[in-house]
């Protein structure tokens, strides 16, 4: 089974495939779909050519990035870049989009070890929901997974992991606001297919309502597709709708953001007529008028820790462990009592 034989199937041009491997975005959505999962079905393995193989050398990391707009990461790869030149070694950066999930996932991961013959590889944002003995097994180089979802099974042992308690970190944002007075309180999602760490935010949040006499509003949903801009059309049509919402927690701060600008563009004054909390503690966040609450992730330490994991194990001086780092809530202006 070669490209060719993929394209043939597919009924497309061998360019067309070529580009689905290498996650190109000028391919039409249900051409994409179609080739995945005639790639999948059929076990093929992509091969970026004999010329790429010898161009990769045995000192290379690879750093596997799910989205492409999110700048927490972005912070992430720069700390981690630093680590892995000061060991002496290269780092490969591959970003795939949000709509790989689950065993596409896992293949993403394959096709990125064996085409680069990478010594390891760290994935930032993980979302495979649930992991077992069968999940990683064709992966031979050690793998870390950075920012996931902390409900893994810990006795398998064929990966690490280094993330947040991620359900915990959304009950306390909720809660704040719910403690602030707040009965009406949105959520901002990602995308609707979104499992993993976002589903376990989105869980913290309906568990706070619940757990506090509040009724979980299937309504109050707003899907920001991690984007400011795509956020800001969100929150803007949901917010001549549902008027009666008086707090929105966003599951990242970079959709946070657009959402406080399409409800200041509306004549809500966030902070006064509406509280607004975000999630990752990125800086802009606090440079933001009015400033932003948000759950500040710690984000060095997490990159620090993920690289450092990652080298040990290359040189086998440690076995697989799964790290769980401390969040806290920034409280800032753009959060009022009612």
């Amino acid at each position: 089974m070669n490209i060719k034989d993929i394209a043939k199937m597919a009924e497309v041009a061998v360019g067309t495939v070529s580009r689905v491997v290498n996650n190109d975005p000028n391919v039409k959505d249900t051409t994409r779909k179609k080739i995945l999962e005639i790639i999948r079905d059929n076990n093929y393995i992509p091969n970026n050519s004999a010329r790429n193989l010898k161009k990769s050398n045995s000192n290379d990391i690879g750093v596997l990035v799910r989205g492409v707009f999110n700048p927490f990461f972005s912070e992430m790869i720069d700390v981690i870049n630093k680590e892995i030149k000061k060991s002496g070694k290269s780092m490969i950066l591959r970003q795939t989009d949000y709509s790989l999930k689950g065993e596409d996932e896992v293949r993403e991961i394959i096709s990125f070890e064996k085409e680069r013959k990478l010594q390891g590889i760290i994935y930032l944002g993980c979302d495979i929901r649930e992991v077992t003995e069968e999940t990683f097994k064709g992966i031979t180089s050690p793998l870390v997974l950075a920012s996931v979802n902390t409900t893994y099974n810990t006795k398998v042992n064929n990966f690490s992991s280094v993330g947040i308690k991620q359900k915990d970190s959304a009950y306390m944002a909720t809660k704040y606001l719910i403690d602030l007075g707040h009965k009406n309180i949105a959520i901002i999602l990602g995308i609707k297919s979104d499992s993993g760490l976002v589903y376990e935010r989105f869980l913290g949040y309906k568990e706070a309502l619940i757990e506090n006499g509040l009724k979980f509003n299937e309504n109050y949903i707003i899907y920001g597709q991690y984007n400011p801009k795509l956020a800001y059309k969100a929150t803007e049509v949901f917010i001549k709708k549902y008027k009666e919402v008086d707090a929105i927690f966003s599951i990242s701060d970079i959709m946070a953001i657009g959402a406080a600008k399409a409800l200041s563009d509306n004549a809500f004054k966030v902070g006064k007529d509406i509280s607004l909390v975000g999630f990752d503690g990125m800086d802009v966040t606090e440079f933001y008028t009015p400033a932003i609450t948000t759950v500040v992730q710690p984000r060095e330490e997490m990159a620090k820790i993920s690289i450092d994991l990652l080298l040990k194990q290359i040189k086998k001086a440690t076995p697989n462990e799964h790290i769980i780092l401390e969040t806290k809530l920034v409280k800032r202006e753009s959060c009022v009592r009612k």
